[in-house]
């Protein structure tokens, strides 16, 4: 499958990895010492949701667009609710047009001390990071295989923060290009935050890919997925991020909101399931 980011911004499956990756940064600032975000495959860092490409498929009506302007119950609003203030951080006249990618998101949220290392192959992307962060002393913009950063940039010189690695599925094989460098990266930075996403359709591709993270043996380990249509094989039915060393507290705060999140995206059958080990 082809999940190029500009088709999907803000989508569920945006909802669920955004609302994690900045829950996680949320905590990590919490501390003075200086921290890193990687993101392997940045992608443009910000959609416009007007855009040729995100109303070719309108799936962010389904994720950001029923969440956007809504009162939400206490237990949702503490789970999505540094994610929702970064939304609004780029919508600043209240309507909703621009859509942060986890560049935007981690920009958003580092401070003065902090880095951010981006890393984006497809040259319009990439060129089109270096320009929205120019001017920023703390964004790193590198055009190069994403899947090259585990080995070029862990451990971070700060040696606190996280990598995400949320590659765009466009060759077979990625779900074993995943499992390789979460070994990789843990291997070099056992001590940093891992977040890897990858999309839920194919449930013997899944079901395999869970097994070899299972066999990785990485402890505190975290899968979190998001399913809200029936998993057959032909279209992408949910989403989910293998997270290592994230905070203790994210896994009460994903339960306590799980009902209300899909109350609210109108998915009444939708599940949002934890496995493995966190503590």
């Amino acid at each position: 499958m082809n999940y190029r980011h500009a088709y999907h911004a803000g989508n569920p499956a945006d909802v669920i990895k955004h609302a994690v990756l900045a829950y996680v940064i949320a905590h990590l600032v919490q501390k003075p010492a200086p921290l890193r975000v990687i993101d392997s495959h940045a992608g443009a860092g910000l959609y416009d949701l007007t855009s040729d490409a995100a109303e070719r498929t309108g799936e962010w009506v389904e994720g950001i667009g029923r969440l956007w302007g809504r009162d939400l119950p206490a237990e949702l609003e503490a789970f999505l609710g540094p994610w929702l203030d970064q939304v609004a951080g780029v919508n600043p006249d209240g309507r909703l047009r621009f859509y942060p990618g986890s560049p935007e998101i981690a920009r958003g949220m580092l401070r003065d001390v902090d880095g951010l290392t981006l890393c984006e192959l497809h040259p319009e992307d990439g060129e089109g990071l270096a320009d929205l962060y120019r001017r920023d002393r703390r964004v790193k913009v590198i055009q190069r295989d994403g899947w090259l950063a585990p080995k070029a940039f862990l451990p971070p010189k700060e040696r606190r923060g996280l990598i995400l690695i949320d590659p765009p599925f466009e060759q077979k094989g990625d779900y074993d290009r995943l499992v390789e460098a979460l070994a990789e990266g843990h291997r070099r930075w056992a001590s940093g935050i891992f977040l890897l996403w990858y999309p839920v359709k194919d449930p013997a591709e899944v079901k395999r890919f869970h097994r070899a993270i299972a066999g990785l043996a990485i402890p505190k380990s975290l899968t979190v997925e998001a399913i809200w249509r029936p998993v057959d094989g032909t279209r992408l039915s949910g989403a989910g991020l293998v997270t290592v060393n994230a905070p203790y507290t994210l896994a009460p705060a994903i339960r306590a909101a799980s009902r209300s999140l899909w109350d609210v995206l109108g998915v009444p059958a939708g599940r949002l399931l934890l496995s493995g080990d966190a503590s």
